[in-house]
């Protein structure tokens, strides 16, 4: 929506720009340049009397390519374009940014003394544990920077002018009056809906037709009873998990690993309690009176607050979280369910009620036995199945087949047919043991690899490896009509229901758009209206599918639509539209109004950072660039 009102900021250089600027205007500020000192004299760009250095470039460019290599598991392979186009969009950013400096000096903006003070003692990265600005803290900090106190006083007035040039511009932009009304009534508009429901499961299965008939559904529709492609294969894997399985694991360690683990075996008793402080012994037996004569908690709650009293609840305190040692004592030798107290505490008076116990729990070595030895054994496959995998190389190297891998390399053998979804003949996923993250790529090394081809040794996720063998293939094929008889009768009745409800459900739209409306034309045809609570188009009505729900705020009230889901069909009308009034919800329409505000600034400042830019034409020294790309 907000795309409409962005028109004068479509040109060519806008649309150019845009992402680079979206980044760029949240960066722009003090921690920036600092980021960009240390800059070479070398001059890559230069724009009236600002230049960049090709360290500033340098600095900027190095950021965005940390940002990007995140997606490639080795930086190396990032695309020489997309390294241009890093490259262009940092230096566009650096170019924006001295052109608004030239700016602010053609307008002989000035930041006053206090100005700079207050904004650096605003940086939350020069205040010390106290909130404050810290002068130890802010020499270390421009220090690191390689700054002099001088040159960042001087970055940071420089920075302020170029802030008055943004916030001149932005303080006189908002969105027309008229505009906003229009979206508010957009966000905070609701609807009523009428509907009429055909679900599927009202008509009764039909009687099944004559086989001809079953027989032509079969040959009509091939592709649903086409058996896909399977293949046989042999595949063995080596990971951590499989060379853990067979290792020995020295009693001693076992049982030393439970002595340093041992916290993690024994829970501690837990309680949820409520509690009402009270400042004094009389008001605090009042309150303990009133709960247990039978008062709840919000009723308890209400007579607090207006005694002064306040209370509290804590969800599966040990005693060690419980606030003060005597709650503690008073909350781990009360019954569940009882009010306890008062009890004297250094707070005030304090009752309580135990809402919950979660009994403590110990876990001995004898039932910890398996999962040590689990966790242990896997530690040490960490360190083995890299050497194995190279053994299980050297053997496959040497002409070996998969089932000539020896048993003690540790490695997981399985064979059985699966087709490109990795399902089994009996529609069920193929048990392959591999890390779930390697399972894709084991499927579609199957259906890759030549029948007889010998098998590979392949890295895989999870310090996994795998190596495979194709046996048979099973290619696609039309399985014979007895076979799928069940099945082609099965979807027959399906599909003729479905045709029933839709046939039903396309007299009820026509009738209702002949002049009749949707209820009237249900009542004639005996069927029953659900009228929706109002909604909005961020909240459908419950009970209301949600797809309908958005075509109905494409129609005019009155006017008719029928969708269809899984369960059936539904035929629906606007029965009612609600205008909101801003005056009904001030705070929806001030929120609607800021945010118009702040995205109609947002675009004039790209359109006037491009501006400047482009009138500046910035002249720029290709080689340094060219330099930059070099690896």
């Amino acid at each position: 929506m907000l795309a409409l009102f962005r028109r004068f900021a479509s040109t060519w250089a806008a649309r150019l720009f845009f992402l680079l600027l979206i980044a760029s205007f949240g960066a722009w500020g003090i921690a920036d340049i600092v980021r960009n000192m240390g800059a070479s004299p070398d001059t890559v760009a230069t724009i009236g009397d600002q230049k960049i250095s090709v360290g500033e470039l340098g600095g900027a460019y190095r950021r965005q390519l940390q940002q990007v290599s995140r997606m490639f598991p080795d930086p190396s392979q990032i695309p020489p374009e997309m390294r241009r186009s890093l490259l262009a969009q940092s230096l566009g950013r650096l170019e924006i940014q001295a052109a608004i400096a030239a700016e602010a000096k053609r307008l002989r903006l000035v930041a006053p003394d206090e100005a700079v003070r207050e904004a650096v003692y605003a940086i939350p990265a020069f205040q010390g544990p106290n909130g404050q600005f810290d002068r130890a803290t802010f020499n270390a900090a421009i220090a690191n920077a390689g700054l002099t106190e001088q040159r960042f006083l001087e970055l940071m007035r420089a920075d302020l002018k170029q802030q008055q040039v943004l916030e001149s511009l932005r303080a006189g932009i908002g969105a027309p009056s008229v505009l906003v009304r229009r979206v508010f009534d957009l966000q905070a508009e609701k609807r009523v809906a009428e509907t009429v429901d055909l679900p599927f499961a009202s008509v009764p299965a039909p009687a099944a037709p004559p086989e001809a008939k079953l027989l032509r559904y079969y040959e009509n529709n091939p592709d649903i009873y086409t058996a896909p492609e399977y293949r046989r294969i042999k595949l063995i894997v080596l990971s951590p998990d499989t060379v853990a399985r067979p290792l020995a694991v020295p009693e001693a360690d076992l049982r030393a690993a439970y002595e340093q683990h041992k916290a993690a075996y024994q829970t501690p008793e837990k309680r949820s309690i409520q509690v009402i402080t009270a400042p004094d012994e009389a008001q605090a037996r009042q309150l303990a009176a009133l709960w247990q004569g039978g008062a709840d908690w919000p009723a308890i709650q209400a007579a607090a607050a207006k005694a002064g009293a306040s209370t509290a609840a804590l969800d599966d305190a040990t005693r060690e979280t419980v606030p003060s040692p005597e709650l503690a004592a008073a909350t781990f030798a009360a019954t569940a369910g009882s009010v306890t107290g008062p009890v004297h505490e250094p707070l005030g008076w304090q009752v309580l009620r135990v809402t919950h116990v979660t009994p403590a729990t110990s876990t001995s070595f004898e039932q910890a036995r398996e999962s040590l030895r689990q966790s242990l054994a896997r530690e040490k496959a960490l360190d083995l199945v890299d050497q194995r995998a190279q053994k299980l190389q050297d053997l496959l190297a040497g002409g070996a087949t998969l089932d000539e891998v020896p048993v003690d390399l540790g490695a997981a053998a399985v064979e059985g047919s699966l087709d490109a979804k990795g399902q089994t003949p009996d529609g069920i996923p193929a048990p392959l043991p591999v890390p779930q993250a390697a399972r894709q790529a084991v499927i579609d090394a199957a259906f890759k690899t030549k029948p007889g081809a010998p098998a590979r040794l392949t890295e895989g996720p999870e310090q996994s490896w795998y190596a495979l063998a194709v046996e048979e293939v099973t290619p696609t094929h039309l399985l014979p009509f007895d076979q799928v008889r069940d099945r082609v009768l099965a979807d027959w009745q399906r599909d003729t229901v479905r045709h029933t409800q839709d046939q039903a459900a396309a007299a009820l739209l026509v009738a209702a758009r002949h002049g009749q409306g949707l209820r009237a034309a249900a009542i004639a045809a005996h069927m029953n209206v659900w009228r929706s609570e109002p909604f909005d188009r961020a909240h459908p009505a419950p009970g209301l599918p949600e797809n309908l729900a958005r075509i109905l705020f494409s129609l005019k009230q009155g006017e008719v639509t029928m969708t269809e889901s899984p369960t059936g069909f539904t035929v629906g009308t606007v029965a009612e539209i609600r205008h909101p009034d801003p005056k009904d919800d001030p705070e929806t329409y001030a929120r609607v109004q800021t945010g118009m505000n702040g995205s109609l600034a947002n675009d004039a400042e790209i359109t006037f950072a491009t501006a400047l830019r482009e009138r500046a034409k910035p002249q720029e020294n290709q080689q340094a660039l060219d330099s930059l790309l070099q690896p």
